[in-house]
């Protein structure tokens, strides 16, 4: 189950060394994060501060027409008080332009919203590309293990430094690092569409998922696991289907070998 005495302290330092083993064997000058407003992105700029130092990192900020605005205010608030200045860059017009050639995404919320996150996803390696540096992944092992993210939208990544870090962790790590209690007590949410929250979309807290995660990788029943979280049937069975069914988006591509 989730560990109770987590000791942040420590995986913060791990990851500070993972990044800065990764960025100086890449052969590149920094990192560039998509800070959304919310904590994985903001934890995930704490942690490549402390790594790299400021003047290496890149934040950036992709709004669009459907994006609450509070989700930039937030975004403005991490990076000032990082003292980075936040590059925002609206996606509008190239969301607008693409629903112009498939009219049929406005009447797919879900596709729709996958192309905001693969349009943010091209933005951020162009700037990398522009840069010379790595695009860092904010997605947490909780969003990994269910699939609850974008095939080569949020997914994609140079470097998954929150990857192994369950989200009901991330926010003792958040504590820890000292981010704005606004941000921290912020519902978490894909920004996708208005009003959407995640755990709204997945159908339970994170900390009864959390759980339930974590008594699968430990081999427990999952039935009895649903029995002690208090998990209706359905939704271990929505879970487990999540899983089984995401399993595409933490491999690589299928080749064909030839005989």
């Amino acid at each position: 189950m989730i560990d109770k005495q987590l000791d942040e302290e420590k995986i913060i330092q791990e990851i500070i060394g993972f990044i800065q083993k990764e960025v100086s064997t890449s052969g590149t000058k920094g990192v560039v994060i998509g800070l959304s407003g919310g904590i994985d992105s903001a934890i995930v700029a704490y942690l490549s501060v402390l790594a790299l130092g400021k003047d290496r990192i890149s934040l950036i900020h992709l709004p669009e027409v459907e994006l609450e605005s509070q989700h930039t205010e937030d975004a403005k608030l991490i990076a000032e008080e990082l003292g980075i200045q936040l590059k925002v860059l609206n996606i509008s017009s190239l969301i607008d332009t693409t629903v112009q050639l498939l009219p049929d995404l406005n009447r797919n919320k879900l596709a729709k919203g996958n192309l905001k996150a693969r349009i943010r996803a091209n933005i951020l390696y162009a700037i990398s590309n522009l840069e010379n540096k790595l695009v860092m992944g904010t997605s947490n092992k909780s969003e990994i293990s269910i699939g609850y993210g974008t095939k080569f939208g949020d997914l994609a990544a140079d470097l998954w430094p929150i990857a192994d870090i369950y989200k009901t962790e991330l926010y003792i790590i958040a504590k820890k690092l000292g981010i704005n209690r606004k941000i921290i007590k912020k519902p978490p949410t894909a920004g996708l569409w208005a009003n959407q929250t995640d755990e709204g979309e997945i159908g339970v807290s994170y900390n009864k998922l959390d759980c339930f995660l974590a008594g699968l990788e430990e081999e427990k029943n999952d039935k009895l696991l649903a029995e002690e979280l208090q998990l209706e049937t359905e939704l271990v069975h929505k879970i487990k289907n999540m899983m089984h069914n995401s399993s595409h988006k933490q491999k690589m591509p299928k080749k064909y070998i030839r005989n």
